[in-house]
């Protein structure tokens, strides 16, 4: 599925759709160059979850784990996982009732689970977004069937 975003707020609407459809245990693994929308989507994605944390970007943290008041969301960065050393149990964090949000996942495709939704956002232009919603697994194939813009 292609979703084009003309704006800010649009990747923020797509993102609170893509939440009121989550649910615990589900993985969304984001990609897309620095300032494509990767943050401002999963800002989305929180409000829907009953998020009032301000969502801002785990780069120099890993993951940032927020409270919803429907479910909870694990937003990470694995950009750093390889200086992170053996201690870090990413396996954890998927096998959990939240809803996990992954930038650079594929930096450790090997540790990622079966089923995944993954997100490619593409600049196309100041503030257009291209948004491609990929599913793996039939979970997901669902979920974006679900999906209305």
């Amino acid at each position: 599925m292609e979703i084009i975003v003309k704006n800010v707020c649009e990747t923020n609407k797509l993102g609170n759709i893509l939440g009121s459809i989550l649910a615990g245990g589900d993985v969304l693994l984001l990609s897309g160059d620095l300032g494509a929308g990767k943050t401002t989507l999963t800002k989305g994605i929180g409000e829907s979850l009953g998020v009032k944390r301000v969502i801002n970007s785990p780069t120099f943290t890993i993951v940032k784990e927020y409270h919803g008041t429907s479910l909870d969301l694990f937003h990470l960065d694995l950009y750093r996982l390889n200086s992170i050393g053996e201690d870090f149990d990413l396996e954890e964090y998927f096998n959990q009732n939240s809803v996990c949000v992954v930038e650079w996942a594929d930096n450790v495709k090997e540790l990622l689970p079966h089923e995944y939704l993954r997100i490619n956002i593409y600049r196309t232009g100041d503030t257009e977004r291209r948004i491609e919603l990929i599913p793996v697994g039939q979970r997901y194939e669902k979920l974006v069937g679900e999906i209305v813009w």
